[in-house]
């Protein structure tokens, strides 16, 4: 059946509908005038702690641990962990780009269903904030900095400071309106950038032999990696078809009916 939004979801879809807009509009004028695009760079930069961060929290639900966290200047970034057994290698590879899709998706329920946006986008900021301290710093101090770079903890803790900070300062000073459009904003950012790194990966694991979630996955069970990639791509797109059927459903009664309104 095709979705209807429920009347009551219009202005929340509404919303949505804008920052996907303003993204389109903004990645069309990066083609023409390229400094433009950097205006992604952060949010680019928050997907990657995002991701890195599914594959450190899984190295740990699996009993396993992380020698250090890293995000490097070009959006990419790398976990070190000690792991046992195909499931732990099964689990923490695929952690990263489904972390990151669910964590979009969530996003996504979070607004549908009116709850805080102040307090998305500080929740936000502290998981940044947790990974920079915990994962960037403490760990490779831990560990003797046997898998970081003195060079790579700098642009690590400076990121995750300025992300962490940044999205601090929105929550908390910004007007509602403007709160409620970064945290629709940052939601569509996180579900794209999940996407596309994932068609990335496909290229990347189908020309070459590079290093990467899906070769893990390849060593670990013998699949090939491009047959992980599309399994993480069909996950991946059912989490967003949940997330953005979530705006077709009517909510629970007494919710706000506006992303607009004071919470």
């Amino acid at each position: 059946m095709p979705y209807k939004v429920a009347k009551e979801a219009e202005p929340q879809f509404t919303l949505l509908l804008i920052a996907t807009l303003v993204t389109i509009g903004i990645w069309i004028a990066s083609w023409f005038i390229p400094f433009v695009g950097y205006i992604f760079y952060p949010l680019q930069l928050f997907a990657t702690f995002i991701h890195e961060g599914g594959h450190a929290l899984a190295t740990v639900l699996t009993g396993n641990s992380v020698q250090s966290l890293a995000v490097s200047p070009d959006t990419s970034g790398v976990v070190w962990s000690q792991s046992s057994g195909w499931f732990s290698q099964l689990f923490i590879s695929s952690a990263g780009y489904l972390g990151t899709t669910a964590f979009g998706a969530g996003l996504l329920a979070w607004m549908r269903y009116g709850f805080n946006s102040r307090l998305a986008l500080f929740i936000s900021a502290g998981t940044v904030a947790v990974l920079t301290v915990v994962f960037g710093v403490l760990a490779p101090i831990w560990n003797l900095f046997s898998t970081a770079t003195f060079g790579g903890l700098v642009f690590t803790v400076l990121s995750g400071s300025v992300i962490a900070a940044g999205l601090f300062a929105v929550a908390k000073y910004a007007e509602l309106k403007w709160v409620n459009f970064a945290l629709a904003f940052l939601a569509v950012q996180t579900l794209l950038n999940a996407f596309f790194d994932l068609v990335n990966l496909f290229f990347v694991s189908t020309f070459t032999n590079a290093h990467s979630d899906a070769a893990n996955m390849a060593a670990a069970t013998g699949l090939p990696a491009v047959v992980w990639v599309f399994i993480w791509m069909a996950v991946s797109i059912l989490m967003i078809s949940i997330g953005l059927r979530v705006y077709a459903v009517s909510k629970r009664s007494g919710s706000a009916d506006t992303l607009f309104e004071d919470q």
